[in-house]
């Protein structure tokens, strides 16, 4: 039966005073499969380990169903919070073939041999492995052994699982197509998810609702429609696939507020461009963010172009060219789809739809401008740094309590 996830004003503070969560509040609904988006050092890591009981809160409250499992004064181990977990580094006892890495599972419940057997098969068949029981973890590929994690978490039926990354080790066509599986499986066992990652299209492709990470702090929470077209800071916008940043004018904003119209800062011979107000954006500079699907490549004479600028790179896409554009004046247009191959140095004119133009307040006025990998990892607390102790490679559904080896 899939479980409630609520966290209440979760923090972590690791002994030397770095900051990992702040204040984490997170409703997650029984049958939902939640993503959890953000870079290295957001905090993601933490908040996972917290569910599960890896790490303990500093303060606030987790409960799972109707019961609270970590309020600060108490601590619901691992073992008794009838979650499992599937781990980026996938976890299997390299000792144990796969019909027994996933049988493994279900010996806390009690459940017999034989019938053990009977089920991780049933398991190892649904992810299309019935016919690999008999093998060991070093013989099976990255895919195969990300299957029969998947497996021997949902073989136990737990109400609440718990996704560590777990396709960051795979080829891209690889990722592909576990991303299918595992949204796949989890609905049909009618569990709940809590799936973290750093890719924002695996995001997209997984979840029913993203929260968005920045610095141990949650700073939005929706359903990726709205993540992508309502981003709530610049930082939500870039990390969601905003492809260029450009420095604007509002010369003119609506009666609502909703939409502006805008010239492009040091831009030659540009024409004014219509985007969408995030914030509230008076008369003066801003920032404006651009969605790779809002560029469109026109003529430099048509009546659609907001601004010409010069072909600085051209990559071919398989279902047609990417350009990098500079445009007159210094500022670089990135992610440009082309049906037809241009050549470097060519002129073209570029239109920007408004759809996929957001405006934001100048960054530079208000402190949120671009967070470097440096600060990034700077900002990397104990937890994500230095996450795979040895008791977090061990499956957490149906564990003994010391967490030994079976």
């Amino acid at each position: 039966m899939a479980e409630r996830l609520e966290l209440d004003a979760v923090s972590k503070v690791f002994p030397n005073r770095a900051v990992a969560l702040d204040e984490v509040s997170l409703e997650v609904p029984a049958g939902s499969f939640v993503v959890l988006l953000g870079p290295s050092g957001s905090g993601k890591t933490t908040l996972l380990r917290l569910v599960a009981g890896i790490e303990r809160v500093s303060s606030g409250r987790i409960v799972i169903g109707e019961r609270t499992v970590a309020d600060g004064r108490s601590h619901v181990a691992s073992e008794r919070r009838g979650l499992s977990m599937v781990f980026q580094d996938y976890a299997l006892w390299p000792h144990l073939s796969v019909l027994e890495n996933v049988a493994f599972a279900l010996r806390r419940h009690g459940v017999a041999t034989r019938q053990r057997r009977v089920q991780a098969g049933d398991m190892l068949d649904r992810v299309g492995l019935g016919l690999l029981g008999d093998r060991y973890p070093g013989q099976l590929s990255g895919g195969e052994q990300q299957r029969v994690a998947l497996a021997r978490a949902l073989v136990g039926g737990v109400g609440l699982i718990l996704c560590d990354e777990p396709l960051s080790n795979l080829d891209a066509d690889l990722r592909e197509r576990m991303r299918l599986e595992i949204a796949t499986l989890v609905r049909e066992a009618g569990a709940t998810a809590v799936y973290i990652t750093h890719d924002q299209s695996e995001a997209f492709a997984l979840a029913d609702r993203i929260g968005v990470l920045e610095h141990g702090r949650l700073v939005q929470v929706s359903e990726p429609e709205d993540v992508y077209t309502h981003p709530a800071t610049p930082f939500v916008a870039r990390f969601t696939g905003a492809a260029t940043e450009l420095r604007v004018r509002v010369a003119r904003t609506t009666l609502a507020g909703s939409s502006a119209l805008v010239e492009l800062l040091g831009v030659e011979h540009a024409r004014p461009v219509a985007a969408r107000a995030i914030e509230n954006v008076a008369a003066g500079q801003a920032l404006m963010l651009v969605r790779p699907a809002a560029v469109r490549v026109c003529g430099v004479t048509s009546s659609e172009c907001h601004a010409v600028g010069r072909v600085s790179d051209v990559a071919f896409r398989g279902r047609g060219y990417e350009l990098a554009v500079d445009l007159r004046g210094g500022d670089r247009v990135s992610n440009v789809a082309a049906s037809a191959r241009a050549t470097r140095g060519d002129t073209i004119g570029l239109q920007f739809e408004e759809a996929g133009c957001v405006l934001f307040a100048d960054a530079n006025a208000n402190g949120t401008g671009r967070v470097s990998n440096e600060e990034a990892e700077a900002d990397l607390g104990p937890s994500e740094s230095s996450s795979r102790h040895p008791g977090a490679t061990i499956p957490l559904v149906n564990t003994p309590a010391n967490l030994s080896e079976p």
